[in-house]
């Protein structure tokens, strides 16, 4: 299709996506908007993902746009897409980023909790229970359940120095340890559990976590 000074539209397999340009001011880029609408002329009903890049646009503004694309046309808003980061969105990676050691037996029934990264030095008994925002790390068996990621977070983890955990959850992904899991708990070798880009929860070696999540680490140090 065709491209105007401040917008592209484009066809996907999965719909239209539609990007603004980040400089263009906002009255100046609805009209342009409603002029390249009339133009095209779309047939049939199609879906389309507004890409902001890194214009910052409030709730107001985007609800205005979502409703002049819809408006006439048989075009159904799916994602508005924004490289631009809220301050509630950045508090929230920063409370992730932070970690909380427990030292201790997490006993049956018990209930830890942590905003961020959550280190237990301890065993996590069965039916005890460890969640955390961030990273799950037991330096111990983890006989219970482990919930990494609750407020979102898909690429979170779950590691234990013995992985024997009965149900393993990140983000809404929940996994019941079956016999075909736990038997790598047999094996010496420290355990981690994540999502697979399929959507699956995983186990591999711990020793693949650096391969599996290189963004993990901090540490800038060393030689």
């Amino acid at each position: 299709m065709s491209k105007q000074q401040g917008i592209t539209i484009r066809g996907t397999k999965d719909g239209l996506v539609m990007k603004l340009d980040e400089q263009m001011g906002y009255s100046e880029l609805l009209q342009e908007i409603e002029q390249k609408l009339t133009e095209e002329g779309f047939d049939g009903q199609a879906e389309m993902t507004i890409q902001l890049g890194h214009r910052f646009l409030t709730n107001v503004q985007k609800k205005e746009l979502i409703q002049l694309i819809e408006q006439g046309q048989k075009i159904r808003i799916t994602k508005v897409q924004s490289e631009v980061m809220t301050v509630e969105e950045y508090n929230k990676r920063l409370i992730e980023k932070q970690s909380e050691t427990y030292v201790g037996i997490v006993r049956s029934g018990q209930v830890v909790k942590a905003q961020g990264d959550l280190v237990v030095i301890g065993d996590v008994n069965p039916n005890g229970r460890v969640v955390a925002g961030g990273n799950i790390y037991v330096l111990g068996r983890l006989k219970g359940i482990a919930h990494a990621g609750a407020n979102g977070n898909r690429t979170a983890v779950i590691a234990a120095s013995w992985l024997e955990a009965t149900h393993l959850k990140i983000d809404d992904v929940l996994e019941t340890m079956t016999d075909e899991l736990t038997v790598l708990s047999e094996h010496p070798e420290m355990e981690c559990a994540y999502l697979h880009t399929t959507g699956k929860l995983v186990i591999d070696r711990l020793q693949e976590l650096r391969r599996i999540r290189p963004d993990i680490s901090t540490f800038k140090g060393g030689s």
